[in-house]
């Protein structure tokens, strides 16, 4: 079974809005053609060939990668190229290229959260706030009405596209019995009752909040699988609650479930983090005291400033320069902990990977889905002394 290239970017572009994307990036759809089938979805951090080379022999039809292949402008794809020969290969193959790139970083479920999880952080909240981040926070409240043997069914899809999070907590929905009442006329295809007669039906008033940014893929799930031809819903908007924390933005902050020492947080992120010839380089006290941590998923010297105002007792984070460093730590401030680019940001990718598989079984779908494995980091070996 498979679903169209359509279906697919707009439940991606739902989770990972392209608007979010900074304004020097390049994300979205690369090649592919809406219309084409999808079987197979392969995630992988780089589109580099050695992954595009997985990709053409496991079969896939959608490579999504976190990184994009054309960030810089250029004039033409010939595959004269690196570039250009990955387009050339990703068309020759029917196979479609998404980018995610610094519109994953920022929401839930984003990059930033995924690395912050992987190493321990419970309940991470976000650091520095998106210019936009109280709009992401925007609620709405979906109520339709539904024959009880298919309330379930409406319930799962609602959840699965996004509807019904709160906190820790999701597949929220309230239900209650009723009667619905309604006769078809002249045209209609009434999977209940016959046209011209009033029928009266037993049917359960299903409701759901939902971030204001998912009502597209929200409705659309409703539609898809509400029995009726004519499906009634209604969609409120919900006023703001004041002082809610942003729920979109750059780098996590929280507490690990347990303290530990700095050396011990380091063991755990190598851990945690798949291994690279980069490993984990850390600066201050191997015995100091860790229990808050911020991330920031890929090149971090941008909120070292932001950073050192938190109360966090360590600091997450790839791609730091000497300089930003060495003058970051003269402050005191929290100790530093980098890891290799590609190796933090990999982190997403089963949790991009386990929305897009549960969200397609939601619509009675099957699609295949895989994490690339192969290290694109571009160190490939250390000597130490």
């Amino acid at each position: 079974m498979s679903l169209p290239l359509s279906d697919l970017t707009a439940m991606l572009d739902g989770w990972y809005d392209p608007s979010w994307a900074e304004s020097w990036d390049a994300v979205g759809l690369v090649c592919g053609d809406p219309d084409q089938p999808v079987g197979r979805v392969l995630f992988a951090v780089d589109p580099a060939p050695e992954v595009v080379s997985e990709a053409v022999e496991w079969g896939a039809d959608l490579v999504v990668c976190h990184h994009p292949l054309l960030l810089a402008p250029v004039h033409g794809v010939a595959a004269t190229t690196p570039k250009g020969r990955v387009v050339h290969e990703l068309l020759r193959n029917g196979m479609a290229l998404l980018t995610a790139h610094t519109n994953a970083d920022v929401p839930a479920d984003g990059v930033n959260d995924a690395l912050a999880r992987a190493v321990g952080v419970v309940d991470p909240a976000v650091v520095v706030a998106g210019a936009t981040a109280a709009d992401d926070d925007a609620l709405d409240k979906i109520v339709t009405f539904v024959p009880h043997d298919h309330a379930d069914a409406v319930r799962r899809a609602l959840a699965a596209a996004g509807a019904g999070a709160i906190g820790d907590y999701d597949s929220c929905t309230f239900t209650t019995p009723g009667e619905g009442r309604f006769r078809p006329l002249e045209g209609a295809n009434p999977v209940l009752g016959r046209v011209g007669e009033v029928e009266v039906v037993g049917e359960s008033r299903v409701e759901s909040v939902y971030r204001r940014r998912l009502r597209r893929q929200v409705v659309a799930a409703l539609l898809a699988a509400h029995p009726y031809e004519e499906v009634a819903y209604d969609l409120l908007e919900l006023a703001a609650t004041p002082g809610a924390p942003a729920s979109r933005g750059h780098g996590r902050i929280g507490d690990l479930d347990e303290t530990t020492t700095l050396g011990g947080f380091a063991e755990r992120v190598a851990e945690a983090l798949p291994s690279t010839a980069h490993g984990v380089r850390v600066s201050g006290d191997p015995q100091r005291p860790v229990r808050r941590v911020v991330v920031g998923s890929g090149s971090g010297d941008f909120m070292l400033h932001d950073v050192l105002s938190t109360d966090a007792d360590a600091y997450l984070t790839s791609d730091l320069r000497h300089h930003r460093a060495a003058e970051f730590r003269e402050h005191g401030g929290p100790a530093l902990v980098d890891v290799a680019h590609w190796a933090a940001e990999w982190t997403w990718l089963p949790v991009v990977e386990a929305k897009l598989r549960e969200a397609v079984a939601a619509r009675g779908v099957r699609v295949e889905t895989r994490v690339s494995a192969i290290v694109t980091d571009p160190w490939t070996f250390r000597v130490d002394r």
